[in-house]
């Protein structure tokens, strides 16, 4: 298969991490994350919180791929809470060899805006409709040293991290049961009772004083 046919294939992009990187921090640990651009798609990877010079990432991006389109973009930047990000470095890979050999992981040198080395970038690429041929000599994938760079803002980008929860389908899973349905209990007609309550049994009857009151002395 001709690398000029793969219109509309897709391309797998594993960020691994980068090392050696140039430190953009004075006191505390960098935070990096690297921006892929391919055309018009832009990706973005999570910022690895306090990676330093040796980030870690482990993320894949798909790409589609365009006719005449041979080469993917990198840029590695720093996370900043309260000022804007720091541009680190970028590379602009060439395509030639995963495009025809179907799988690439090579890590790339990433220079700053001086053109000067700032550090290295391990991509994984991985073509799977490429034509096996025999491995030959490529030009180095790199921006050549000094050469001009442009420098895009990194908000421009993407991001990996999932889509809102409103998003996903809807559980597969059963609803749970319905409650119980209400009990009915009798209802108990009470009646009002006198207080005090009366004395239980027959009350003795009341004797009869006979004689004059109050009695005479003896």
């Amino acid at each position: 298969m001709s690398i000029y046919g793969n219109q509309g294939q897709q391309l797998e992009v594993t960020v691994v991490g980068c090392t050696k990187l140039k430190d953009t921090e004075w006191i505390s640990r960098q935070d990096p994350y690297v921006c892929l651009e391919y055309g018009s798609t832009k990706y973005r990877t999570r910022t690895c919180t306090d990676g330093g010079k040796n980030p870690t990432f482990q993320e894949k991006f798909i790409f589609t791929l365009i006719d005449g389109l041979r080469e993917l973009h990198v840029m590695v930047w720093n996370s900043n809470t309260l000022t804007s990000d720091d541009f680190i470095g970028q590379a602009r890979i060439q395509l030639h060899k995963v495009l025809s050999q179907g799988y690439e992981d090579t890590t790339w040198p990433i220079q700053c805006r001086n053109g000067r080395y700032s550090g290295e970038v391990r991509l994984i690429l991985h073509y799977p409709n490429a034509n096996k041929l025999p491995a030959t000599s490529y030009a180095m994938s790199a921006t050549p040293l000094g050469a001009a760079i442009s420098f895009p803002h990194p908000q421009s980008y993407y991001t990996s991290l999932p889509p809102p929860p409103a998003t996903y389908a809807p559980s597969v899973y059963p609803p749970p049961p319905a409650g119980y349905p209400p009990q009915q209990y009798p209802t108990t007609t009470y009646t009002t009772q006198p207080y005090p309550p009366p004395l239980h049994g027959t009350p003795y009857p009341q004797a009869q004083y006979s004689g004059i009151y109050p009695p005479p002395p003896n």
